[in-house]
């Protein structure tokens, strides 16, 4: 009995190494993640560079010195960007401190008797209300009533006074300064009749 030879695939190993080279089917690379990531990435092309420029040897001793200078640098950028967007972001504020400062309204080396009539003479009762007030401060510091410091706040002051005319000559006060109320001619001489109560001790 004849028996004919078993039939045997023969692989083509030229054009297997066709495919193989062929990126249209790598369909590998989808599926392996890649080895490195970024920071890897940029780490090693930055050594690149260094090599190239200043040498092998410089690159392995300060590459990664430069690297962590130039991410403070990057830091400091963004802050100093973001403090001229929002400068009130890195103010200080005193750990219960109140919201009002009078930080510009000293009581000291203003002539106030000077300032109010040139206040009135321009009809300025919003500047002529706010010199009245510090001018009235200014009296009972003098008279040692009140202990009068830069940080104070006129609620302060008032629980030092209590005195319902300076309660009233404080509230006025705030009303204009920092509650947008309209100074009149007719308040500015309410607050006026008030410090004169102040002065005396008495109340409105």
């Amino acid at each position: 009995m004849i028996t004919s030879p078993a039939d045997t695939l023969v692989c083509d190993t030229a054009q297997v190494a066709v495919w193989q080279s062929d990126a249209a089917y790598d369909y590998n690379r989808e599926l392996i993640a890649p080895e490195i990531n970024l920071f890897e990435w940029f780490n090693r092309w930055f050594g690149e560079v260094m090599q190239k420029i200043f040498g092998s040897n410089f690159a392995e001793e300060y590459s990664e010195l430069i690297l962590i200078g130039i991410a403070i640098l990057i830091l400091i950028l963004v802050g100093w960007f973001v403090y001229r967007k929002h400068p009130e972001l890195f103010a200080y504020s005193r750990k219960n401190a109140l919201p009002y400062t009078v930080e510009e309204d000293t009581i000291y080396g203003v002539d106030f008797t000077k300032g109010i009539a040139d206040a009135l003479s321009r009809h300025d009762y919003r500047e002529a209300v706010r010199l009245l007030y510090l001018q009235t401060l200014k009296q009972l510091s003098d008279e040692g009533r009140i202990d009068w410091q830069l940080y104070k706040t006129p609620t302060q002051y008032i629980n030092e006074v209590r005195l319902p005319a300076f309660r009233q000559l404080t509230h006025h006060f705030l009303r204009v300064r920092y509650g947008n109320f309209e100074a009149t001619e007719a308040l500015f001489h309410t607050m006026h009749s008030l410090q004169e109560d102040v002065k005396k001790g008495g109340a409105a």
